[in-house]
């Protein structure tokens, strides 16, 4: 999928030179170089908080650097502001995005250089442009619909037309495909080479090794903050890829041995219920899930997953159906009764669901228990009791930075914010472990240690329901497989029997013979 006819290897467009960017006395950038040709795609590679982030926030305008220098087409440039990186020609898509949810398509991408006709904003003129974008890179999106009503996909699509309404020339993406599902990720990929071919350069900040050998020209490694390398991504295998951002090998598959599933934990019986539109989603779902064994519930995203979590964990209702954890009904039960009938997740959108952003990293590891003992007593926090429990988290399940408990929940790096969730439901002891896409956007080093954990809850006999996009994942993890499509299961194989090409037919709606 090589694209190298379109780069122009003598065009430096971006160079950063020795850029050093510090956060009180935490160094987050330790003398980074980075040199970006015109029409190539760079992917920047490093485990979550190696300061990936942090060096693209620089380049476009959020965070000024330490030291270092930034030149631009062979020009030194400050870039003081991130409106003066989108005039440089400059525009990052972020990882989480930043769109208003009741403003339509169009609405969002002029937001700020709306088009004017005397004192009128020139709607007409402005949606003309974003259809003619949209067309010319391939980026299906419909220009009226609301944010709030379109798929995560499309949302980013809309991101990426933003930053090229504003003339962007190099584009910086930051884990794109951490959200999309594997057909929306193709369509990505898609989108990356239109771009390269019409001469824009695009900057990926990954640790998806499948994704940049699939798309990059060249990959810059980064490692704790320090730059290890760069390297022509023809030129080496995912393997040497993932040991530079690591730092040491790693296994990419799972150790477990076999064992025997016990009692029965988790029985759902034809349930039914409808999504947010009112419409029937889940249409007679069954799934048993026995102690001491990991089931994989693979499928598409929009077949009921979500729904189905929401009201396992009683974040929604469902019309009908039975949901019993050892015999005991718990449908349509409060959270707090079901986490007291044995039920712990880890939720698919951390942000939303799993963490209180603003709270500290220690009051977020005991929210479930700040009531008991030894967190309070008669009513009273004990301070200290929470710092020690939180800080034995932090070492046992690797948070970085350490000694950061009292800091709040949202300055940590998106990876460390699910090992905080990870660490806090494994350690909560229930009889069922819900794990939804628990490996999203993290690294190979981070995703090998979830695993194992995951495995360690199954090996003391616990059940653990696993969600995921991602097939990998599923296959190395489950010791039988359940598919659903379209709000029922619609078929089941065991996890060492899986096959790819098999599940994916079914994951599409066809049926095993």
């Amino acid at each position: 999928m090589s694209h190298e006819s379109h780069m122009d290897p003598t065009t430096v467009v971006v160079e950063m030179r020795d850029i050093v960017k510090k956060f009180g006395s935490f160094t987050a950038n330790d003398h980074i170089n980075l040199k970006v040709h015109k029409g190539e795609v760079h992917a920047i590679l490093g485990e979550n908080g190696a300061g990936k982030s942090t060096l693209m926030n620089v380049l476009c305008g959020l965070y000024r650097p330490t030291s270092g220098q930034i030149f631009l087409k062979g020009k030194e440039v400050n870039i003081s502001s991130p409106k003066y990186a989108s005039d440089l020609g400059i525009g990052m898509v972020h990882q989480h995005f930043m769109l208003i949810p009741p403003f339509t398509v169009t609405e969002n991408i002029i937001l700020g250089v709306e088009p004017v006709r005397g004192l009128v904003v020139d709607v007409k003129k402005a949606r003309d442009r974003v259809m003619e974008l949209s067309e010319r890179y391939s980026m299906k999106v419909d220009p009226d619909a609301k944010i709030q009503d379109i798929s995560v996909g499309m949302q980013q699509r809309v991101e990426i037309l933003k930053v090229l309404y504003r003339g962007a020339e190099v584009l910086i993406l930051d884990e794109p495909t951490a959200s999309l599902t594997p057909q929306e990720i193709d369509g990505l990929m898609e989108i990356i080479q239109n771009l390269t071919a019409d001469g824009k350069s695009v900057i990926l900040i990954t640790h998806k090794l499948k994704e940049i050998t699939a798309s990059s020209d060249y990959c810059t490694i980064i490692r704790q903050g320090r730059y290890i390398d760069t390297v022509k991504v023809s030129d080496v295998s995912e393997n040497q890829l993932a040991s530079m951002m690591v730092g040491r090998d790693v296994k990419f598959t799972v150790d477990k041995k076999e064992q025997e599933p016990g009692d029965l934990v988790l029985d759902v019986r034809d349930l039914h219920a409808k999504d947010y539109r009112g419409v029937e989603i889940l249409k007679g779902f069954n799934i048993q899930v026995h102690a001491g064994e990991i089931v994989g519930l693979a499928g598409v995203d929009g077949n009921g997953q979500t729904e189905l979590v929401e009201i396992l964990s009683g974040l929604k209702k469902a019309d009908s159906g039975s949901v019993k954890m050892h015999g005991q009904e718990i449908v349509n039960h409060t959270p707090k009764q079901i986490f007291e009938a044995g039920l712990s997740s880890i939720p698919a959108d951390r942000q939303k669901y799993g963490l209180i952003l603003d709270f500290s990293i220690e009051n977020n590891m005991v929210l479930q228990h700040f009531e008991e003992e030894p967190y309070s007593h008669k009513g009273m926090l004990n301070k200290k009791a929470i710092h020690d429990h939180a800080t034995g988290l932090m070492d046992k399940f690797d948070v970085r930075p350490r000694g950061a408990e009292a800091h709040p929940a949202g300055t940590l790096s998106g990876g460390n914010q699910q090992k905080v969730i990870i660490a806090r439901e494994v350690t909560n002891d229930k009889d069922l472990l819900i794990a939804v896409n628990p490996t999203r956007g993290l690294d190979v080093g981070a995703i090998e240690f979830v695993h194992k954990y995951l495995v360690e809850q199954r090996d003391k006999g616990r059940a653990v329901l696993l969600v995921s996009f991602e097939l990998d994942e599923i296959m190395s993890l489950s010791d039988r497989i359940e598919v659903i499509f379209n709000g029922k299961i619609n078929g089941s194989v065991s996890g060492k029997d899986a096959d790819e090409k098999e599940l994916g037919f079914m994951m599409a709606g066809g049926r095993k013979e």
